[in-house]
Parts: structure tokens; sequence; C-alpha cells
């Protein structure tokens, strides 16, 4: 079989993109707030599926990641932004660029805020970067489930931010679900008419070893303290597929030997906990039964070498 005869039956293989039907619309919508009010778990909700990693930890996303909604009568593209703030490394520069880039690049901007607490500097230095993009924006409250008696005080601050701009504005819960139909018709309300983007079956376009390495990442985030959860990389090396078992090998990267031993842990007792909490969710991505093989190097300084965090896949986007 030639090359080009193997290049045209994989092409056939791939999900086909249907032509849109009338009324239909379609367009990305930027997730932009400061870190940790929500964006990733706002993101998993509104696509029902699990793409974006979560953890109380702040800075938890670092690359723009995609998630994919497809209804009777709209497609919508989220990009899950990092949460913008004010950086104190490479690494950190790269995510903030990447998040101010994503607000000009979408067709609505979703500015999601923690209702839990008053509207603040941080807020308040978001605003200023969205007065210069004409994209229509929606103002987000989440965290309405854990509101305290202070609630109204606490919008209050919220709506006098959007008051001179006249933005919509609605209130949910990224965790329990309240809310997010209402947010979801609001969105589809502010899209143009256009078609679809990616096949309707698809929920996110990355490739399955970001979001494998994503997820060990997750792990590591929950099961770590102090330093190590921003100082950590993970690079998946190889994957090898069987019809019974698919086996992925990956590199834990941090900066100092302390580090690794906090992730190793007594007698790799830690690497264990975290391997085997890494494996079940990569076991419920794929569908299938799966072989983790964690590895844990020193690269020091890696975040704040531009070489470093284009080998480890973070760079700057367009």
């Amino acid at each position: 079989m030639t090359d080009e005869t193997n290049l045209i039956s994989s092409l056939s293989d791939l999900p086909r993109i249907p032509n849109a039907p009338p009324g239909f619309k379609s367009g990305f919508v930027g997730i932009i707030g400061r870190p940790n009010v929500g964006k990733s778990t706002l993101m998993n909700q509104l696509v029902g599926q699990k793409i974006a990693i979560t953890s109380p930890v702040a800075q938890t996303t670092r690359n723009r990641l995609r998630g994919i909604l497809t209804t009777e009568k709209a497609q919508i593209i989220f990009v899950d932004t990092p949460g913008i703030h004010k950086p104190h490394h490479e690494l950190g520069k790269v995510i903030v660029q990447n998040a101010q880039n994503a607000i000009n690049s979408v067709d609505l901007v979703l500015l999601v805020v923690d209702s839990t607490v008053p509207a603040g500097g941080g807020d308040r230095f978001i605003i200023d970067l969205l007065e210069k993009t004409k994209n229509p924006i929606i103002l987000g409250l989440n965290k309405s489930d854990q509101q305290s008696s202070n609630s109204e005080a606490i919008n209050e601050s919220y709506l006098a931010l959007a008051k001179p701009y006249d933005w919509p504005i609605l209130q949910f819960s990224a965790l329990n679900g309240s809310g997010i139909e209402a947010l979801q018709e609001k969105l589809i309300e502010q899209l143009e008419l256009g078609p679809y983007y990616y096949p309707p079956d698809l929920v996110t376009d990355q490739p399955e070893r970001f979001i494998m390495g994503e997820l060990i990442r997750e792990q590591i985030l929950l099961q770590t303290r102090q330093e190590v959860p921003h100082s950590v990389a993970v690079v998946i090396e190889s994957v090898e597929e069987t019809p019974n078992l698919t086996r992925v090998f990956a590199a834990i990267n941090v900066e100092r030997d302390s580090q690794k031993g906090i992730i190793i842990g007594k007698n790799g007792s830690m690497l264990k906990e975290i391997g085997t909490a890494a494996r079940t969710a990569i076991q419920k991505l794929i569908a299938g039964e799966v072989y983790l093989k964690l590895f844990v190097k020193v690269e020091p300084k890696w975040r704040q070498s531009r070489s470093r965090l284009s080998e480890f896949g973070y760079r700057l986007e367009e």
C-alpha cells in the first residue's frame, strides 16, 4: 500500500463535520478570571466531562485548554485560560500572556469571579484589560452554593464593577451545576450564526497525551503541599498500546532534590499514591486498562528557562 493510499485511508477514518442547520450558532468563548475562581471546574461542568484538572491550589491551569459543547442549537468552544495574576518567573509570564492573548482571540468573554469574597484589585486589573477588547462580555458570579449571610454586599461589589459596561450578569455554581443551564442559554444568545468547527461528539481538541499528563499533575497538586505543586512539570515520554493494556511512561520534573524527595516519599509511598490515583483517572479517560510508570527528575530552575518551558509544552500562544 502506498503512502498516498495510507493517507487517504486514515483521513476517511476521521469523524466528519456535518453542515450546520439553519439558525445554528457557534463561536469561541474565553473563560477569564483570577486564579482559583473555578474556571476549570466550570468548563468541565459545561461540557459534561472532566477535561481540565482542578485543585485547591491557585494557578492550576497552565495552558489554554479547549472544551467543546455541542447542542442542537449551537457549538461552543470554551477556552479555559490560566488565572491572571502578577507573574514571578518566566513560566508565570508565559501563563499570563497566554491568558491575555485569549481575550482578543475569542468571540465572547466570560469573566468568572468568586462570589464568596468581595471584588478586589485582581478583578479590577482584569476589567482594565477587558476595556481594550471589542468582544461582548458576560460576568459570571461563581460559587453561589458557598455564599454566606453577607452575599448581597459581595454581589453588589461585582455589580458596581460591571454597571458602567452594561454587562449581562449570571449567578451559578460550577460545583453543583445550579444556574449552568441559564448560563449556557445566555452564551448561545450572545453568539453569532456559524458552522460546526468540530465533530459533534468531540469534547476537547487536546491530544490524549496532554490530558494524561494533566491528570498526573492534578494528583501531585492534590497530594503535595508547600512549594512542590508549582515546581512540577509532567512529560509523557511514551505510550504503548495493545488490545488489552495501555502502558504510559511519564517523567515528573522538579527543580530541587528536596522536591524529588517529597514526591517520592518514604519508601516510595507518595509516588505510589500519586500513581495509583492518576492511573484510575487515566483509565476513565481512555476507558481501558492502564499500566502507569512514573519517574522523577530534577531539572534546576526549569521555570526560568524559555528552552525548558518549550520542551515541557509551555509556549506563548497567538
